[in-house]
């Protein structure tokens, strides 16, 4: 399966803007025979912890909007918007098949708190999981990179791909790529981070977009600037690791806090 990561910077609170933007550059990565693209945390409308606007439900018109974008380009999608629930909207990924088709649904588990975001988003409490061809694919947004929990409860789920949208900035950079690549060797599975990029109300984001594989290596990775960054995902290759480097089968499930 090749993986589109788009990196790009959003149209600030205008979704109709950034729906043609997603357009743009799913027909692009669709004619350079991608299968799947993802695009950063919140794009329509650009990610702010305070600001709950736009907040729609599935079945509204940006949902709509970006299943109508997948079935033209011919090309699968995962989106990320403010979805509406009954007291706070939620900090919601949506995975989008060439067909429209609505295929996982995730939830940010983990709020950014030390944004605010805890004050004015609901936490999800579910996995988002799907199968894409023959890989099985799990979703996480930005923050969760730094729970491991999260990523081995989806291992235990038997995923082999992970892909994270993300708002993360310049200056903690580094880290995206530090737990990606963790994420990615410590549960043996590829881990995909598409980051945003450019100057915003919020804060300054510089890329850094990367594909980490099952050995926690970096396959593919972005600049600064925006630009789609390729990678062909072998799901394979997460099997021959996991049976050739059997870690997981030496997992304690020792309940660590009972320790003394």
């Amino acid at each position: 399966m090749i993986l589109c990561l788009a990196q790009l910077s959003p149209y600030w609170n205008d979704p109709g803007l950034g729906l043609e933007k997603m357009r743009k550059f799913a027909v692009e990565a669709s004619q350079k025979d991608a299968d799947l693209i993802a695009f950063p945390e919140q794009f329509l409308t650009g990610w702010d912890p305070d600001d709950t606007s736009f907040a729609t439900k599935e079945t509204g018109s940006l949902v709509g909007g970006m299943r109508d974008i997948a079935r033209e380009a011919g090309i699968g999608i995962i989106g990320s918007f403010r979805e509406e629930s009954d007291n706070k909207p939620k900090n919601t990924c949506i995975a989008i098949g060439p067909d429209g088709d609505i295929l996982a649904k995730y939830s940010k588990i983990h709020l950014f708190s030390p944004g605010g975001e805890d004050e004015h988003y609901l936490a999800g409490k579910d996995l988002g999981i799907f199968r894409y061809g023959s890989c099985k694919t799990g979703l996480a947004i930005c923050y969760d990179l730094r729970f491991s929990p999260l990523f081995q409860a989806y291992r235990d789920k038997g995923v082999e791909l992970m892909i994270v949208p993300s708002a993360w900035p310049s200056s903690r950079i580094k880290y995206l790529t530090l737990f990606t690549r963790s994420r990615a060797a410590e549960f043996q599975f590829f881990v995909a981070s598409v980051n945003t990029v450019g100057p915003t109300p919020v804060d300054n984001y510089s890329g850094g977009t990367c594909i980490a594989g099952p050995d926690g290596t970096i396959r593919a990775c972005g600049s600064g600037n925006e630009e789609l960054v390729y990678y062909d995902i072998r799901e394979e290759e997460v099997k021959s690791i996991r049976a050739n480097f059997p870690v997981y089968r030496d997992y304690s499930k020792t309940d660590y806090k009972s320790l003394k």
